[in-house]
């Protein structure tokens, strides 16, 4: 079969390519064509866009790119009509994705959803447009499930991806991870501060303003994939350092996190790694966001699981150097560590088992 997929960040990059790495095994003959990254290059088939150009954050910062995004657009649903695929697959970006599903759909290409957009949190409305022009909703978190049968669309909870990736891991030795990558002997505390330039700036500069308060720790900075060793330079000293393409190696040999929201928090959990979730947008971009997500506790996808605090969410004001201290602190040592890597253990059984990419795998051969 010929499948056409479109993932817009660095975890849909990752997902995406465990996705192809089953499509493969079930069916050898599969051509791929697809936006995404360098993970899902690595399996082979011809990459269009890479997510790195596709990233624009915040309501400000997509109304300022948004002839960039349409051209996007434009050249997508194009580059599908040229080349005719028998599958879409579509991974989360709802903005974008939803957009080419209408248009697949006309075109009578199968559409599969891989990871649903958070509509539960905001724009529960684009549920229609899923009735309308997705033939397969694939859920992986539990509770998704149920969100879509309220409002009477069939998903299949196929189990999260980030148990395969992570189930495929290969054991690491710290004390060789610290030579490889010129760290000192004292533990790692590792910092997680996103994947966009603005983003990484705003946050590097608050996780940062710790560091004198833990002089016992070195710190660590895991570098994203889209923004070049030089971006980070200017933050690297004696007892700062940056690892560049290592996140999971990182987290594994780190005592706890510092981790901007998002896909990173989740990650984080399921490598046993006590964190603190922090989150600043501007002040605009935030002020639109609390009116529009309805009824939702948490951002850290952990807490959402688990349906109560977890891991200690520092938002917006909250987010600043005494509290920061306050929480590394006690992810640490003492007791308020060893709940939340209890918490931890509860967090994986509630998201099932390994195998989610094969599963997803299995529901779109139907279509074969």
């Amino acid at each position: 079969m010929k499948y056409y997929i479109i993932a817009g960040e660095a975890s849909g990059d990752l997902h995406g390519s465990n996705l192809m790495k089953a499509l493969k095994q079930k069916d050898p003959g599969a051509e791929f064509r697809f936006w995404g990254g360098d993970l899902m290059e690595k399996q082979g088939g011809t990459l269009v866009k890479h997510y790195r150009d596709l990233a624009f954050m915040g309501f400000l910062e997509v109304a300022m790119n948004l002839r960039t995004i349409l051209n996007n657009i434009k050249f997508c649903k194009e580059d599908i009509k040229n080349n005719k695929p028998d599958v879409l697959i579509l991974v989360d970006y709802p903005g974008f994705n939803l957009r080419i599903a209408k248009f697949a759909k006309e075109l009578g290409i199968k559409v599969v959803y891989y990871i649903s957009p958070q509509l539960w949190a905001w724009k529960e409305g684009r549920v229609e447009i899923i009735k309308k022009y997705v033939d397969e909703m694939m859920v992986i978190l539990p509770f998704e499930e149920d969100f879509y049968k309220k409002h009477k669309v069939h998903s299949h909870f196929v189990g999260h991806p980030l148990l395969d990736a992570i189930s495929t891991l290969k054991e690491i030795s710290i004390e060789e991870f610290k030579k490889e990558n010129g760290l000192n002997e004292k533990e790692i505390i590792a910092l997680l501060p996103g994947s966009r330039k603005q983003e990484v700036e705003k946050m590097l500069e608050m996780m940062l303003s710790v560091r004198p308060y833990f002089k016992e720790y070195q710190f660590v900075i895991a570098g994203a994939p889209s923004l070049p060793k030089e971006f980070y330079e200017k933050y690297v000293d004696e007892n700062v350092h940056f690892v560049s393409n290592r996140t999971y190696d990182l987290l594994r040999c780190s005592k706890a996190a510092l981790v901007t929201s998002g896909t990173a928090t989740l990650e984080t959990a399921l490598l046993n790694v006590p964190e603190v979730v922090c989150y600043r947008g501007s002040k605009v971009s935030y002020a639109i966001a609390k009116r529009l997500v309805k009824n939702i506790k948490y951002i850290s996808l952990v807490n959402l699981i688990m349906d109560r605090e977890v891991v200690r969410e520092l938002i917006q004001n909250d987010l600043n150097t005494k509290n920061l201290v306050e929480e590394l602190k006690k992810m640490l040592d003492g007791e308020k560590r060893a709940e939340v890597l209890k918490d931890y253990e509860l967090l994986r059984e509630k998201l099932g088992g390994e195998g989610a990419s094969e599963n997803a795998a299995e529901v779109i051969l139907k279509f074969q």
